[in-house]
């Protein structure tokens, strides 16, 4: 019950953010439309939650519709353990937003410490390469909020925090593909 009550932390937090949710999503339509992509990033849970989004892009969310770019950075595993084997684990992420990502393209980093090395020095190579910067981290001011164009931190414990992310992430996605939809539907017109 103890975990199930610190959830509602959480859900007050996105609840505050919705304007800044449902602006990605719109963003992202209107990016990944003019055939701009998405990377994506985290470690551990928040690597899984990064390939959740990443899978809603490239697939569907809520109904059919075209298919997006969308890269979730840590899936392709030769690359990530080549990469972290001769740069080490704190560029595997830079390497590939170098490689991969292209000036209007957008960078959503999930972390809930927002400490990771990893993903600040990928923020860093974003800026080099004209990329947007979002993050997804945990409660209060840390290093990636401070380094990126946008976040949204959910306050809350750092394992609700997570679960929070999963929750903001289907908001992008619901906002993405109620932007997706107008737009199809103001070209047919």
């Amino acid at each position: 019950m103890e975990h199930l009550r610190a959830v509602t932390p959480a859900l007050e937090s996105l609840a505050q953010s919705a304007g800044t949710l449902a602006g990605w999503g719109v963003e992202m339509a209107t990016r990944l439309m003019a055939g701009q992509r998405l990377l994506a990033a985290g470690n551990g849970g928040s690597a899984a939650e990064a390939q959740h989004l990443t899978a809603e892009l490239v697939g569907r969310f809520d109904g059919e519709r075209e298919p997006f770019s969308a890269i979730s950075l840590h899936a392709e595993s030769s690359a990530v353990t080549a990469i972290a084997n001769d740069y080490g684990f704190e560029h595997m992420f830079a390497r590939q937003v170098s490689a991969h990502g292209r000036p209007g393209d957008i960078l959503i980093l999930l972390s809930t410490s927002g400490k990771s090395p990893n993903l600040l020095h990928a923020v860093e190579a974003a800026r080099a390469a004209g990329i947007t910067t979002w993050a997804l981290t945990g409660a209060g001011s840390n290093p990636l909020t401070a380094c990126v164009d946008d976040f949204v931190a959910v306050e809350a414990q750092s394992a609700n925090a997570q679960e929070g992310h999963l929750i903001a992430l289907h908001a992008i996605c619901r906002a993405f593909d109620a932007e997706v939809r107008r737009r199809r539907q103001e070209d047919q017109r």
